[in-house]
């Protein structure tokens, strides 16, 4: 509360409209999934079927702070636990230098999370998965990490929930003539600046702007503060690609399922349906990838190494628990139970028999 009260009023106002707009989306979303409410129906023999839909008990939430720390992360993790009416939310984020960001305070405040824990690294994650004499154990942990997060993460997952085993964050941009070479530019740098693994890939039918845009990459690279990072990113793991035709371009798409995929090209709608995999599509050139990681509404956790094949953006419904409810009427008893005693009799289970043999 002390770091809200005393942080910059521009940089709360932006915290606390970037805020409501996350809340806004995930609001949303629940209400298009069914409102993550119970839901019933009474079957043709009496039965009564359904779910009952709840929030989590309590998730760990973690927000890297190495290289950088990152605000954003917090509400882009917290929010659409809250949404979803998680009991207890907890954050841990590492104090490198025992400095803790008042940015990131002031936003862990305004998601009203309830407890934070200075603490970084797999060591973070092991405390969370498994609790400590100050450290509760959750039944979640979400939110991105460096490496060694990462493979901690996938080690502890069974104990615990993940959201997914995230990689170096990417995008690919699909941009014609009608692209501007400066905006192409300053986002692909804006993707090479988190680390030297990060990937930004520009794909393009039109070599000229292939060139303006590597000559403008080249004019900005020496004005970043962290410009070594960006340049050994886009040096190992960068490209700017030659395709002959826009449906080669999509077909590399697919093929790489970024995390974020900038569709920098007129009437993009028309192609949508023609992208099988991505993390989150931006469409149009004034739609640029660094609103999705701060102030647009879904939250900016998404499936990275071609993991959007399988796995979706991190929203309120991955912090449901849904358990099934099963109500037989005697009649409805009756003939589930006999179908139910002929298929375990096949599978050789006596007492799966004579379980639903009684109830006939």
């Amino acid at each position: 509360q002390e770091a809200l009260e005393t942080i910059d009023p521009l940089v709360r106002q932006a915290l606390e409209s970037a805020v409501a707009r996350v809340k806004d989306y995930h609001q949303q979303q629940l209400r298009a999934f069914g409102n993550g409410a119970d839901w019933e129906y009474t079957d043709s023999e009496g039965n009564r079927l359904g779910q009952v839909v709840r929030g989590m008990q309590r998730v760990g939430l973690y927000a890297p702070g190495g290289k950088a720390a990152y605000p954003s992360t917090v509400y882009m993790t917290a929010i659409p636990a809250k949404v979803a009416g998680v009991k207890e939310v907890v954050l841990a984020v590492p104090t490198p230098g025992g400095e803790l960001n008042e940015t990131l305070l002031a936003a862990a405040r305004l998601c009203d999370i309830d407890r934070v824990f200075t603490i970084g690294g797999a060591q973070a994650i092991a405390a969370l998965a498994y609790g400590t004499q100050t450290i509760p154990r959750v039944d979640k942990i979400v939110g991105p990490g460096n490496v060694y997060v990462a493979k901690a993460k996938e080690q502890v997952y069974g104990d615990v929930g993940i959201d997914m085993v995230a990689g170096p964050s990417e995008v690919v941009i699909v941009a014609d003539s009608s692209a501007r070479a400066d905006w192409l530019a300053v986002d692909l740098l804006a993707q090479a600046e988190h680390d030297e693994m990060a990937q930004a890939i520009l794909i393009s039918e039109d070599a000229g702007l292939l060139n303006a845009v590597e000559k403008e990459i080249q004019d900005r690279l020496e004005e970043m503060p962290r410009k070594e990072i960006a340049r050994e990113s886009l040096g190992k793991r960068g490209a700017l690609i030659k395709v002959c035709a826009r449906e080669e371009a999509l077909k590399v798409v697919n093929k790489i399922a970024p995390e974020h995929l900038e569709l920098a090209i007129d009437n993009p709608s028309a192609v949508i349906d023609e992208v099988k995999h991505a993390g989150a599509i931006f469409l149009g050139s004034h739609s640029a990838e660094v609103v999705g990681d701060y102030t647009a509404g879904p939250s900016h956790v998404l499936p990275t190494s071609g993991a959007s094949r399988f796995a979706s953006p991190l929203g309120a419904y991955d912090f449901l628990v849904k358990t099934s409810v099963i109500e037989c009427s005697m009649t409805g008893s009756v003939i589930l139970s006999r179908d139910a005693a002929i298929i375990a009799s096949e599978e050789g289970l006596y007492a799966h028999v004579e379980s639903a043999k009684s109830r006939v």
